[in-house]
This record gives structure tokens, sequence and C-alpha cells, in this order.
């Protein structure tokens, strides 16, 4: 067993890189690949690392590297150690970097349009020669395409949301969702109780985006579903009596009334079905200023409309 003095140790970003590559790639060949470098630099690089550690973190069994239980423990922290890093880089480059001159601003496909005009009115108020783009995108193409800088604003759904990114995030609220029926839908007509298996037997319209943000399990309640990409034909579909959808609350006190839509309860559903809503922004100055004003923006929003309904619903 190799032994070491207890002194602090000192690691360049480059070992961290090298030994978080070929642990995810599980060779030194992929790893140098992804790293853009040559396999024996790779091999080095982490040699040099387990002489410092005083541990082995790789088995080499013919061209895989299996890593050790000590990397396994190790993993996370490199990774959080680079992450940190490059949150740190892209901050200290911003602030050479004035106001922007445009942005983009990625968004799911459930958020109203209401909010995002609020939004556009408010960043021109403040940012008046600054040119705004909005986009829609699934939650891991906001992902990409920040890390990318194509996009430096996403409103995400972050059901199955990870900790561990290279840019910032802020939690805004949870969405509340129920489900609803055209008001003269035979759904409605139906006492309580019997509702529920009525559901699972009638047609669902269900939006892409929750299929794209990976809720497909959470939110297909029945067989018989079909999949649209667009709220707006989403809703006039249930308007028509297709078939039954699941969607905001907001949406439906938006445009209920006009469009002939009725919420649905039923016994088994105590309370709304809960989707957490955030934004996610790379780590620099000048955005962090526009952000503030879209955060303003929706919070209001979410005040507005009780976006999330707590605890039991009065219905």
């Amino acid at each position: 067993m190799k032994v070491k003095d207890l002194t602090l140790m000192q690691f360049s970003l480059e070992q961290l890189k090298a030994f978080v590559a070929v642990f995810e790639k599980g060779s030194f060949s992929d790893a140098a690949v992804k790293l853009k470098k040559h396999r024996t630099t790779i091999g080095q690089v982490i040699t040099n690392l387990e002489d410092q550690l005083a541990v082995d973190l790789f088995e080499r069994i013919g061209r895989s590297a299996e890593p050790t239980p000590e990397a396994k423990l190790l993993y996370r922290y490199a990774r959080q150690t680079i992450e940190q890093a490059s949150s740190f880089d892209k901050m200290a480059l911003s602030l050479s970097f004035g106001q922007l001159e445009e942005i983009s601003i990625a968004y799911c496909r459930f958020i109203p349009a209401e909010p995002l005009v609020a939004i556009r009115k408010k960043l021109a108020e403040h940012f008046p020669s600054m040119k705004v783009h909005f986009l829609v995108m699934s939650k891991d193409e906001i992902k990409q395409a920040i890390l990318a800088d194509k996009v430096q604003i996403g409103i995400v759904n972050i059901d199955t949301r990870s900790a561990m990114t290279s840019f910032d995030a802020t939690f805004l609220t949870n969405v509340s969702h129920s489900i609803f029926t055209a008001t003269d839908h035979p759904l409605q007509l139906l006492p309580e109780p019997e509702r529920l298996s009525h559901l699972k037997s009638n047609k669902q319209i269900l939006l892409e985006a929750y299929i794209e943000d990976g809720m497909a399990e959470k939110m297909i309640l029945s067989p018989n579903y079909e999949v649209v990409s667009d709220m707006q034909l989403l809703l006039n579909l249930v308007s028509e009596g297709v078939g039954w959808a699941m969607f905001p609350v907001v949406t439906a006190k938006q445009v209920g009334a006009e469009l002939g839509i009725k919420e649905l309860p039923f016994n088994e559903l105590k309370d709304d079905f809960y989707v957490p809503l955030a934004l996610w922004f790379p780590h620099s100055k000048p955005v962090l200023e526009v952000k503030k004003h879209i955060a303003e923006v929706l919070l209001q929003f979410i005040e507005q409309y009780r976006i999330h309904r707590p605890g039991v619903i009065a219905r």
C-alpha cells in the first residue's frame, strides 16, 4: 500500500479532465479522442495523477480502463471542480464585455405567450437597442444551446433536473397541471368515482414537449393517445371534443371560457400535478442583468395567475 504525507495536494485541470474523460469513456483511447490528445499523453497524465494521489485509479484490462473504488469516490468531486472552473472562466471573461447586442431566449412549448410578450416589453424598456429572439426547444436542446452560446436564457421544465451543470439556474415555481375536456364532453357527465377508469379508455391528446422532456410515463394515462407539437392545436382539439388533455391550469384560466374547455375533477386526484419551472443561464455578468428582469416578469405572472395551486384543490 502506498503512503503519502498529509500535505495539501495540488492538481491541474488537465489531470482532472483526463481522469473524468477516462472514467466516463471507459478507455484511454476514447478519452484521448474526446480531449483531442494522443493516447499515450492521456496515459501519462493518469499515471502522474495516480502517483500524486498514491492510489490506483484504473485497472487496465485490454483496451478498457475499469475505475477502481477510489476512482468512483473521486469522480464526482473531479466533475464538480471542472464545472466550477468552467463557470469561473466564463464569468471572468464576461466582465470584459459590456451590454449584449442581442439575446436568444428558449422556452418549452407549454409556456403561455402572455409572459413572453411581457418579457419582450420589459427588455425593450431597459435595453432598447438589444435584439431579442424567442425559440421553442426541448430541455435537452436548451441545455446544449446554452453550452454552445446559441441561447443565453432558458425557461425550462426541470422535472428530471441534475444539480451538476456548467451554467446557473434559478427555480421559479411549480406549474400546476390538471385534466381538461370540452365543457360538453361525456366525461363531464359521469359521477366523479367513475371518471378515472373512463379517462383511461378515452382518447388523450398529449403535448410532444412532455415526451421530449422525459415525462411520458407521468403524463400518459390512456393507451389511446395522440401527440401534437403545438399547444394551440391541442387546445382546439380538446375544445372540439376530440379528446382530453393535461396541461397548465394557467392556460385554462386564460382561454378556457373562450374555447369551451373545463377542468375535470375526479376522486383520485386530490391535488394538482406539478411541473417545476426554472431559468437556466450562463455565468455572465451581462446575462445576469437581463435574467433579473426576465425573472421579475415571470414571478409577477406567477403571482397574478396563481400558477402553483398549493394544497387540496377546492373544486
